[in-house]
């Protein structure tokens, strides 16, 4: 049994809260990302990686199968989809009343002299659905929107590390290290050699994202971007109240929404209009509205900033001068398409962990 107290739909209205990743409860601030208060990213990161800290281009994390990397630009539409996409023009549309793009989240890399350490959980640790297990902390890192690995801001401080060595992807959720104590979150280990099935990591199972799949794959890099390819979905979130309470679809295996039966379930697939003028965006912003066509956005969490970049942080390209946090803002909702989503899966909060 899973060990979240849960509140009433009718509670998160009243008292203007929000559920957010994992399930949790929260207030519903101007910059957030499942709910929690986050660095407000409206201007690329700039700092530089520390020398101990190789460099994360991005790339494949799964094999080729991944539903992650599968083109879906001739996919069928999905019966609901003009209701869903006007309903949300017609009802806010993107957080902050734009598409806005977030470049906070850090992917870190290991190598054999990364430390593994073990951590505390705390009560954003939610069982089965984590992972409670050695989390490599490789020198020179942070977490997302922090200098180091310190939650000093009290936001999702997501803690994203790729083993490519043994094939693994580690993600963490809430990751707050303070001198010697590491306190964690919805810790997650996937397996890169895996091609993960509908169900995921198991049914009603959340992540360190609140839709139960994993982070890493769906960011796009600034070496993408200058390459002038990206070759996968993208991560993107909607506030909790534009999001469907109690339902979700896959590859989502988790919902955390508030909104009424005619918002967007977790799990939906975007593709945004072959018809749409991409050239009249700016040049990098081509880039992301070319994948976007193609591989489509995954609604992923609750929050405020729609599309989520990869930090140049730890990247070799950077993205001042190649996208600017607005260059999409002309996108509207209805650019858009929801590609078939199947059954609307109900939201019992029962998971069961794939073997």
């Amino acid at each position: 049994m899973r060990t979240i107290v849960r509140i009433s739909a009718f509670h998160v209205g009243v008292l203007g809260l929000t559920l957010g990743c994992g399930g949790k409860l929260e207030t519903d601030v101007s910059n957030t990302d499942g709910g929690a208060h986050r660095t407000d990213s409206s201007q690329p990161d700039s700092s530089r990686p520390d020398s101990s800290q190789p460099p994360n281009t991005g790339g494949r994390y799964f094999p080729a199968g991944a539903v992650w990397y599968q083109d879906i630009s001739n996919a069928n539409l999905d019966s609901e989809s003009a209701q869903i996409t006007r309903w949300l023009q017609d009802n806010g549309g993107w957080g902050q009343g734009r598409i806005q793009i977030d470049f906070s989240l850090d992917v870190l890399e290991a190598t054999d002299g990364t430390p593994f350490r073990n951590f505390e959980a705390t009560d954003d640790f939610f069982s089965p659905d984590c992972d409670r297990v050695p989390f490599p902390v490789p020198p020179g890192g942070n977490l997302e929107g922090e200098e180091g690995y310190q939650c000093d801001g009290d936001g999702d401080c997501h803690l994203i590390v790729v083993d490519r060595k043994s094939s693994k992807l580690y993600e963490m959720w809430r990751a707050n290290i303070t001198g010697d104590t590491f306190y964690g979150g919805c810790a997650v280990v996937w397996d890169m050699t895996r091609v993960y099935g509908p169900k995921g990591r198991g049914e009603q199972c959340t992540s360190a994202d609140a839709a139960g799949y994993p982070i890493a794959p769906l960011l796009f890099t600034a070496d993408e971007v200058a390459a002038g390819s990206i070759d996968h979905a993208i991560r993107f979130i909607l506030p909790n109240s534009r999001i469907r309470r109690d339902a979700y679809v896959h590859p989502a295996t988790h919902a955390a929404g508030s909104g009424p039966r005619e918002a967007v379930p977790y799990g939906t697939r975007w593709r945004l209009r072959a018809s749409y003028p991409v050239d009249s965006l700016p040049v990098g912003a081509r880039v992301v509205a070319r994948g976007l066509q193609r591989y489509g956005m995954l609604l992923a969490d609750g929050g405020q900033i729609a599309l989520t970049a990869q930090s140049d942080r730890h990247t070799r390209a950077k993205w001042e001068g190649l996208l600017g946090a607005r260059d999409l803002a002309a996108i509207q909702p209805t650019d858009f398409e929801i590609v078939e989503a199947g059954e609307r899966i109900p939201l019992t909060f029962d998971c069961v962990r794939e073997p």
